[in-house]
């Protein structure tokens, strides 16, 4: 069953009691729900979701892989699909396939996103997108494995970082802590 927006709906509802701070920063995505965009389709301009993993090691190292559309070193993430249930099962599911370390080998900390971030994304005249907004749900995840055969498509290299080396400030306090 794919996810629908009163999952996102509710995602985002139970993200705002753990962090009511950010009721402002996510107004306009409640605001396209309730107007009745489809959040799912990467169609969607005014703003799509994406799923995203923050992947943990033992030693508490975070899995970045290089984005080639992008030329940006960048968590494993990306557009939803029919196939998933639920946004967090997106997030395994992109994790998957773009590191090939299965999602039978992570461990979701938590049921709620760790942070939702709302970025801009440039035009891509290769694929008739203009100009929009990704809204990303971003799941903490552990593993003890090691990166697989990475999806060269879309990705050309992965690296364990500290998690200070994560470059959204909220993110990297969030992960810092829930590591502890």
């Amino acid at each position: 069953m794919a996810i629908t927006a009163d999952h996102i709906h509710t995602v985002i509802g139970d993200y705002l009691d753990a962090h009511p701070e950010e009721k402002h920063s996510l107004a306009p995505v409640l605001e396209l729900l309730d107007d009745g965009a489809d959040l799912t389709t990467r169609k969607e301009f005014r703003g799509h979701a994406t799923a995203g993993a923050v992947l943990a090691d033992p030693d508490g190292r975070i899995l970045h892989v290089h984005h080639l559309a992008l030329n940006k070193w960048l968590l494993p993430g990306g557009h939803l699909e029919a196939s998933d249930a639920t946004l967090l099962d997106a997030a395994l599911r992109e994790l998957a396939e773009e590191t090939g370390i299965s999602a039978d080998a992570v461990t979701p900390v938590g049921d709620r996103p760790i942070h939702i971030d709302i970025h801009p994304i440039p035009a891509n005249a290769a694929k008739g997108e203009p100009d929009h907004r990704h809204i990303d749900f971003r799941f903490l995840f552990r593993t003890a494995n090691d990166v697989g055969r990475l999806q060269t498509e879309e990705v050309t290299a992965a690296a364990w970082r500290k998690a200070d080396s994560i470059s959204d400030p909220i993110l990297r306090q969030r992960v810092t802590q829930a590591l502890r």
